[in-house]
């Protein structure tokens, strides 16, 4: 051959061959490896070697309904998403709260509904701290509950509902098709600025 290299030389028994194409008096036979012939005496996969692997620090976790992700999401009162947080499925609501806050455009809504998940003494002292009436039910536990509730203004929480059902409505946002947060965040941010773009065409 013009490369002046020897022809492709069989594998010897019990015996790894560094390189099988190589020029002529350099075959040299490395370790012993059975019936795995490998091109490096390291014992673990090169491609990725150095990235850590696993679900963690990806927002999935086990909850009661299977292995999932939880969606934080926070929208305006006419039920357009405004931002949103992905966690774990076995994460709660309520230490989540604060996050939700913070999130979004630098405007202080004046008031934050939420659903029960969200009922707690902080996270209502929290909304206070910031100037933000909470719109959140008590739970049946909760001990001074007052005696007047905004249930005119709690009735919009529907339109939270009916937001995180238009998300759900593009299946690899339903399904969590995406293996790492980042991907999934970013297909969750595409299908929010497709409600976003179809409220606007439709007001």
């Amino acid at each position: 051959m013009e490369q002046r290299l020897e022809t492709v030389r069989p594998a010897e028994q019990g015996g790894c061959v560094r390189n099988l194409l190589r020029p002529p008096r350099r075959a040299l036979i490395v370790g012993a490896s059975g019936a795995d012939v490998r091109f490096h005496r390291s014992a673990c996969a090169c491609v990725g070697r150095r990235c850590k692997r696993g679900q963690e620090g990806q927002a999935l976790g086990r909850s009661r309904g299977g292995f999932s992700t939880k969606i934080h999401l926070k929208t305006d009162f006419d039920g357009h998403p405004i931002a949103f947080d992905l966690t774990g499925g076995e994460k709660g609501d309520a230490p989540h709260f604060p996050i939700l806050l913070g999130l979004g455009p630098d405007v202080e809504p004046r008031a934050a509904i939420g659903d029960k998940g969200y009922a707690s003494k902080a996270n209502r002292q929290a909304a206070r701290d910031r100037g933000i009436v909470p719109v959140i039910p008590r739970k049946a536990n909760e001990k001074e509950k007052p005696a007047f509730f905004a249930k005119t203004l709690y009735k919009g929480r529907a339109r939270i509902e009916q937001a995180v059902g238009k998300l759900k409505r593009f299946k690899r946002v339903a399904l969590r098709c995406e293996k790492t947060k980042r991907n999934f965040a970013s297909f969750v941010a595409l299908a929010a600025g497709f409600v976003l773009v179809k409220s606007v065409h439709t007001a």
